[in-house]
């Protein structure tokens, strides 16, 4: 068995962001922690940008517990450079720009990540941009287009059309040739939203998302909704949908519990689905990644599809960055900046 290998002298401890116990943004701190070792098939990357995302949130609040083995520090998107390999691993690797989807510990100044969960950065793509696009990109591409086997020319209905998932579900449907409509909280997020490329817009706070659903395509109903609400959401999604729609829920920021019509279900050719994406195996994401970057990582070399990066903090204010993401006040996508 080799040992890990590396390129630069790597310091024994590292300043990562971490909590005691559960609570609000303030429990969010700074401390010297130890410097992570990779295992095998794993890669120490010094991290230059993490991105947050809402289940740090509720990991942070408590509700959402790292899975088995994974670092007790938040965030599950980094970009960096490989500067260690563990054992059985290429070195080659080392030195490389690559942005990851790791099980956690991604606010810190090193990160370990499996080998093979991680993309090249290609040129021209900041650090802070690509660490803005492991979770969102690969939440939407499994479950718009592999759960929800999204075809060239369907309609798909987002909720939250601002946030990182609804702001990537746009601009990677328009890409592959889907119209996305999308509903927001508020008019000026509705024009943000049609700004980056939604057919249509909806303002759930003034419209009956399910009415507008049904004019805006003349009673036939969406192919494809991607929720991240569930709870009361769910019968109304229902009723959103064509024959032989599918629903695919993401998260259940409404509440767990829906009461639905199953005949509803089987006369009209409905398929409920969804998924979580942390707790999937290293294999199933190794196979994700996979296909991403043969499928949709050309279009990020190009410039095809960028991220939307609303704000930027650096590291030990990851606090405020919480803060901001609770608001609910922003479009797009917050990152940490680190060095």
């Amino acid at each position: 068995m080799s040992t890990m290998t590396m390129a630069t002298v790597i310091p024994a401890t590292m300043q990562a962001i971490d909590y005691a116990e559960p609570g609000g943004p303030e429990v969010l701190v700074s401390g010297e922690t130890a410097v992570p070792v990779p295992g095998e098939g794993e890669v120490l990357v010094r991290v230059a940008a993490a991105g947050v995302n809402r289940p740090d949130v509720i990991q942070r609040q408590g509700f959402y517990p790292p899975p088995p083995g994974a670092p007790h520090i938040p965030g599950l998107e980094i970009a960096g450079t490989i500067v260690a390999v563990g054992p059985d691993t290429n070195d080659a690797l080392i030195g490389q720009p690559v942005c990851a989807l790791v099980a956690g510990g991604g606010y810190a100044e090193y990160c370990v990540a499996r080998a093979d969960h991680c993309l090249t950065i290609p040129s021209g793509i900041s650090m802070a941009e690509a660490a803005a696009l492991p979770e969102t990109l690969f939440t939407v591409w499994h479950n718009l287009f592999q759960r929800g086997y999204a075809r060239d020319g369907e309609t798909v209905l987002v909720h939250g059309g601002t946030s990182g998932i609804g702001t990537m579900a746009i601009k990677l449907g328009k890409l592959f040739d889907l119209t996305v409509i999308v509903t927001c909280g508020s008019d000026d997020k509705c024009d943000a939203a049609l700004g980056i490329g939604a057919a249509h817009a909806i303002n759930y706070k003034t419209h009956d998302f399910v009415e507008e659903v049904t004019r805006l395509t003349g009673g036939k109903g969406v192919e494809i909704v991607l929720d991240m609400v569930g709870g009361s959401y769910l019968p109304r999604n229902m009723a959103c949908l064509a024959d032989d729609g599918r629903n695919v829920t993401i998260a259940v920021q409404g509440g767990m519990k829906a009461e639905i019509s199953v005949l509803e279900i089987m006369r009209r050719r409905l398929t409920l689905t969804g998924s979580t994406l942390r707790p999937r195996s290293n294999a199933f994401k190794a196979l994700l990644a996979d296909e991403i970057s043969r499928e949709v990582w050309p279009l990020v070399a190009t410039g095809e599809l960028s991220p939307l990066i609303h704000s930027r903090y650096p590291l030990a204010e990851a606090a405020q960055a919480h803060a901001q993401m609770e608001s609910g006040d922003l479009v797009g996508k917050i990152v940490l900046e680190i060095g």
